[in-house]
């Protein structure tokens, strides 16, 4: 079985740049900005990451907010029954096999 040749730095560093960025990392990057400026990608392919990132970031936020905004609208007649026991300021719901977490 021949070894798989590591994956070359420029395309490290972007996959770097992108997660970071998506994951809101507080470095922001910018290590992986300049490293790739000094293997030479072009700032065009370094904005297509950034875009590309950001727009991942943003929509997975407001996914986020979606399903937050569902789950904590008021309750109807309907669903009270599936909103979970809260306890001491805390929400509770039981593990898989019925026992309580607070």
């Amino acid at each position: 079985m021949s070894e798989t040749p590591p994956l070359h730095s420029s395309i490290v560093a972007l996959v770097s740049l992108a997660a970071g960025i998506a994951a809101k990392h507080p470095a922001m990057g910018l290590c992986q900005v300049q490293r790739l400026r000094s293997l030479g990608v072009s700032e065009d392919h370094i904005q297509t990451a950034v875009e590309i990132a950001r727009h991942i970031r943003d929509e997975a936020a407001q996914k986020l907010d979606e399903a937050f905004d569902e789950q904590a609208a008021p309750p109807t007649a309907d669903s009270v029954a599936d909103i979970p026991v809260v306890s001491d300021g805390a929400c509770c719901t039981p593990t898989a096999s019925g026992q309580a977490c607070c």
